[in-house]
């Protein structure tokens, strides 16, 4: 599902702009097979998030690219009934399992299975960049009730904080020693966003909604190697490597994450995280 330059986002190095059609889908269609570690590993947005883009409680919204159900877990507290839509099998089942009081469909953002009219909200987590932004919001205008509500946010570690900055320096240092560090100096930034990416979203010129507004929520999470290492491997560019080459560069990261960081067994750090989202009303 190309996304046109028109979007910015503040989408992450897993969803990077110069791909392919074939690479882009075979990106965004690769979380399935590591559905279990996407949940265990990727941290969803707080339930604050929910409560912004709903201040008051509704009767029914959709999920878009719901994934395991990082969001969607919220948003039942927010709506009587949760449409979530996930076009991957494994990653809609383990929706189910996890978040069982939703209502796990299959579909994607450019064919919402949902009536016209029948959503007071639609929202997106860490999924917009994989879709294809004209049609989508086409959809999503049409499943919406006036005045409902369409929110993206991307949740991952800030690459702003005090580790990640850290991380990023040190790893950058790498470069001369190797290929490895240099690979992996931004790519702790998993469902985030890295240095110079925007921190807004721009919709395509002539679609029918209204003017964006934002909020950052931001709170810390301690780690440790392991759960680094897990993190990392919920990247599409890692889950697509050769076998040999993936186990190669978990080696690695934990390496430099021992030798340089000081983090190894059950050593932790606080890992800054924050929530951009964004929300807009269709006009």
């Amino acid at each position: 599902m190309p996304a046109p330059d028109t979007v910015r986002t503040m989408a992450d190095d897993d969803a990077p702009t110069a791909l392919t059609d074939a690479e882009r889908a075979a990106r965004s269609s690769s979380f399935g097979g590591i559905a279990d570690q996407y949940e265990r590993y990727r941290p969803g947005p707080p339930v604050a998030v929910a409560e912004w883009f709903l201040p008051e409680p509704v009767d029914c919204v959709v999920d878009l690219g719901a994934g395991t159900g990082a969001l969607t877990r919220h948003l039942i507290t927010r709506a009587a009934t949760v449409v979530a839509v996930e076009p991957d099998d494994r990653m809609r089942a383990l929706l189910e399992t996890q978040v069982p009081e939703a209502q796990a469909r299959a579909g994607r953002g450019e064919n919402i299975p949902a009536p016209d009219g029948s959503a007071q909200g639609v929202f997106a987590s860490s999924s917009w960049h994989w879709m294809d932004p004209v049609p989508t919001l086409a959809e999503i205008h049409r499943v919406l009730v006036p005045n409902g509500v369409f929110g993206a946010v991307w949740t991952g570690p800030d690459p702003d904080g005090p580790f990640m900055q850290q991380a990023r320096a040190l790893l950058t240092q790498q470069r001369d020693r190797g290929a490895d560090g240099a690979d992996l100096a931004g790519s702790l930034t998993a469902g985030g966003a890295g240095p110079g990416t925007a921190d807004h979203l721009e919709l395509p010129d002539g679609v029918p909604f209204g003017p964006v507004e934002s909020e950052m929520i931001r709170w810390d999470i301690p780690l440790n190697a392991d759960e680094l290492i897990g993190l990392l491997g919920t990247l599409s560019w890692i889950i697509l490597l050769p076998d040999e080459t993936r186990e190669r560069t978990f080696a690695t990261a934990r390496h430099l994450l021992g030798e340089l960081l000081g983090i190894e067994g059950d050593v932790t750090v606080d890992v800054a995280y924050r929530s951009a989202a964004f929300r807009t009303r269709p006009t």
